[in-house]
């Protein structure tokens, strides 16, 4: 059976990418049409959608177009049209290979996402430790580790797996956190409360915001997950801090009495935080701030967390 062609309208709508995308590649790369019948456009064989699609995967795994460039055209096994069909009605999700995905994240992250496929734990800790001690916990929070754990979460949907990579790092991120919590020791009585909503399990943003306040020489106590509302109230009744973060990662977490609770507790702290993806702008009860951010969940709980000067 003669090789199937397509255009590039085809190509383009089949990769994901825009019809100007696929003419850069070509232009800039070589990674263009190769089939050429007199008279008519130029058409993509099955080959030339092989080495375009690792192109598509290598870029959006943030590797450099040049390099993703030289890897397509080295490549040595075609996939065809029919083989590529065949994976998408299976199940088969693009970009689903054995890489995480890191998006614009500079060199850090790519060399930290390849540790964590190999389970190389310790390389894993000396990167986030060389990060920490050189940019702080902000920074490796933005520009290293949220790359890298969204990257693990992607692949984790797309496949159902990578759950020991997500395990390792988590392990991983948490001690480096823990580490910089204990050298900092901030002075003076926590006034800072950090709790995930009832239910919740995901802490470590909690974590991170934990060992940025250390870092600021604020002090803080850390609930963990799972709070339920009764036991977070007492502890707001027993400490009576400053600012209480309530996290939530999910929607089904989030529940607004939660924080109304807290609002309406006797020693009602000055500020609460709903921090976390999960809480829905649009209902939060006034009064509640909700940052977005690790850099604004720390400026507002070290403004309040601070011990009053007398």
């Amino acid at each position: 059976m003669a090789d199937e062609t397509l255009s590039a309208g085809a190509v383009a709508r089949r990769l994901g990418v825009a019809v100007t995308t696929l003419r850069t590649w070509h232009q800039r790369y070589g990674l263009g049409p190769s089939r050429h019948v007199p008279g008519q456009h130029r058409r993509y064989t099955t080959t030339d959608l092989a080495r375009l699609e690792i192109m598509r995967r290598l870029t959006a795994d943030g590797v450099s177009p040049a390099e993703a460039a030289r890897w397509a055209r080295q490549a040595p096994e075609p996939v065809g049209v029919d083989d590529l069909a065949r994976s998408r009605s299976a199940g088969v999700r693009d970009g689903g290979g054995a890489t995480i995905p890191v998006g614009r994240a500079g060199p850090a992250a790519r060399g930290l996402a390849r540790a964590a496929m190999r389970l190389d734990s310790a390389a894993i800790g000396e990167t986030i430790e060389r990060a920490l001690a050189g940019e702080g916990v902000v920074a490796t929070w933005d520009d290293l580790l949220r790359p890298v754990l969204a990257g693990i979460g992607e692949r984790h949907a797309a496949t159902a797996g990578l759950v020991e990579v997500e395990h390792l790092m988590s392990r991983c991120v948490s001690e480096a956190f823990a580490a910089v919590s204990r050298a900092a020791s901030p002075g003076g009585p926590p006034r800072v409360l950090l709790s995930c909503a009832d239910e919740e399990q995901h802490t470590l943003p909690l974590e991170a915001l934990a060992a940025a306040l250390a870092e600021a020489g604020v002090g803080y106590r850390m609930l963990g997950a799972r709070v339920p509302v009764p036991a977070l109230l007492e502890a707001v009744n027993r400490t009576g801090p400053a600012a209480v973060v309530l996290w939530s990662h999910t929607p089904t977490t989030a529940d607004p009495a939660q924080l109304s609770a807290l609002l309406a507790a006797p020693r009602r702290p000055l500020l609460v935080l709903a921090a976390g993806p999960g809480w829905p702008a649009e209902a939060l009860p006034a009064g509640v701030v909700r940052p977005t951010r690790l850099a604004e969940a720390l400026a507002l709980t070290a403004a309040v967390g601070e011990p009053p000067r007398g």
